[in-house]
């Protein structure tokens, strides 16, 4: 396609084609889904919006009473089964319906927007009170639904990237509720390296400046160092894709996630998109609101006798969008941590790429989940699952 402005142009579009309504499959006896109108969210929206879950229930749920605990995993709009439950290999299903695995209820929660597929479950000016919606409405909906323990040692979190971080957040954010994280690979903690930008003292997003020259940013890359796109390529794309931050893309979400809302009803950029100028009023609006660690920081003497033993993340040395060198930063400060002391667990996966979870499979994992709940449970609970 050719576009010369000084003889004009005139292009067709042709639109015959309509995207399908979402297929639901069709529930099991291991795997159940639902949805249900948010009423918070509706009155943000001013139109109908929707919150869903898809649930995997333990195996014999439906032949006894037995209440379990819950593991809410985290990530991007799926109707799948959780944990690759149908997938067709059957390694974790085979062990998911063995007798002696323990019997635990694993949920992975729907909350699509405007913006994203995923709303990353805080209360935004610009996406929403998703925070809100889903510890009000959602959760409390599934846990009257199935028979869950409603106790802080028996709801857990994962996730992986985008649910990294939520998993992170929400244990953060409502250390009261739940009892222990597993962050997988998680979207930038410190927002001092946001794939490659430093928002708090880089000029400019597109490029970084060593006294006479400038490099270009980093955006993502392959394990083995080689750039696959720059920052400037990476907002190019999203623009083409959508104006006022409707690409439906990656740094778009965590704008209007974690930005403040502007004055033409959009959420106010942290960079200008085409000339690459940043907004220190806005990073600074990032830090106090989103940025986890100065989050912990600032809060510590409260927050960190609540999430002693509830940290782990994992990620890998050769992230692809760089959210190790965050993770790290994290990490770092956890270590000076006083009063109390706690260090989180960190793990680094050598030469691994993005949401690297660790060295062992999905239901030795949740194995280990149990034995993290068993250790917390209150000695004279009846442990029946």
């Amino acid at each position: 396609m050719t576009l010369n402005g000084s003889k004009g142009y005139r292009i067709s579009l042709v639109c015959d084609k309509v995207i399908p309504p979402v297929t639901v499959p069709a529930d099991s006896t291991y795997v159940k889904r639902f949805k249900i109108q948010s009423d918070i969210l509706t009155k943000f929206w001013g139109r109908p919006i929707f919150l869903g879950a898809t649930v995997l229930l333990p195996r014999d749920y439906d032949k006894s009473n037995i209440s379990c605990p819950v593991l809410y995993e985290q990530g991007h709009f799926s109707l799948t089964a959780p944990m690759r439950f149908d997938a067709p290999d059957k390694d974790f299903y085979n062990q998911w319906t063995r007798d002696d695995f323990p019997r635990m209820i694993v949920v992975t929660m729907h909350h699509p927007n405007p913006y994203f597929d995923d709303s990353y479950a805080v209360n935004s000016v610009n996406v929403g009170p998703y925070g809100d919606a889903c510890m009000k409405e959602l959760i409390p909906e599934i846990e009257r639904r199935f028979r869950i323990i409603r106790q802080p040692w028996a709801r857990l979190l994962s996730g992986g990237s985008t649910g990294g971080w939520e998993s992170l957040a929400l244990q953060i954010y409502h250390p009261d509720f739940f009892g222990g994280t597993w962050s997988y690979s998680p979207d930038s903690v410190d927002f001092s390296d946001v794939e490659g930008v430093d928002v708090y003292h880089d000029k400019n997003a597109f490029y970084k400046e060593f006294e006479w020259r400038r490099v270009p940013t980093i955006n993502s890359r392959e394990i083995n160092g080689q750039i696959r796109q720059t920052a400037e390529e990476r907002n190019r794309f999203e623009l083409v894709n959508g104006t006022h931050g409707r690409s439906g893309e990656q740094l778009d979400i965590w704008s209007a996630v974690f930005g403040p809302l502007g004055e033409d009803g959009f959420f106010d950029p942290l960079w200008d998109k085409k000339t690459d100028a940043m907004n220190s009023r806005v990073a600074e609006y990032w830090k106090e609101n989103f940025d986890l660690r100065n989050h912990l920081e600032k809060n510590w003497s409260t927050l960190g006798p609540k999430l002693q033993d509830k940290v782990r993340v994992y990620v890998g040395d050769a992230d692809n969008f760089l959210l190790n060198n965050g993770t790290r930063k994290l990490q770092d400060w956890m270590k000076k941590t006083e009063s109390p002391h706690y260090e989180g667990f960190f793990m680094y996966g050598a030469a691994k790429g993005h949401c690297y979870s660790g060295p062992v499979s999905s239901a030795d994992r949740l194995k280990e989940m149990a034995e993290h709940v068993l250790g917390h449970m209150p000695a004279d609970t009846i442990a029946g699952w």
